[in-house]
């Protein structure tokens, strides 16, 4: 299995846009035949910081992710600037 925890730093004034696409892309990943987990969480002490859990089957399961129109769309939509801050952790769950 792969994990990908990404941290998502969102312009305040931006947050409900950001929710429209991710709401969209989450939804549509889990429906992905090697998307195991898609969850987005929120911050209590700072509502522009998210955590994004994903969890794919293998490798080619998250780059067949990366393939998809809800994931294109994802990437030119966070490209307008809502996305203050980015950290991301991808790799092999080793325990």
């Amino acid at each position: 299995m792969i994990n990908v925890v990404v941290i998502l730093e969102i312009d305040p004034a931006r947050v409900d846009e950001f929710l429209e696409v991710i709401r969209l892309n989450a939804a549509e990943s889990v429906r992905e035949p090697g998307c195991l987990r898609f969850e987005v969480n929120q911050s209590r002490e700072q509502p522009n910081l998210f955590a994004l859990s994903e969890q794919y089957r293998d490798a080619q399961a998250l780059e067949e992710h990366t393939k998809t129109a809800h994931f294109a769309l994802w990437k030119e939509k966070s490209a307008t600037g809502f996305v203050v801050k980015r950290w991301a952790v991808k790799g092999p769950v080793l325990f």
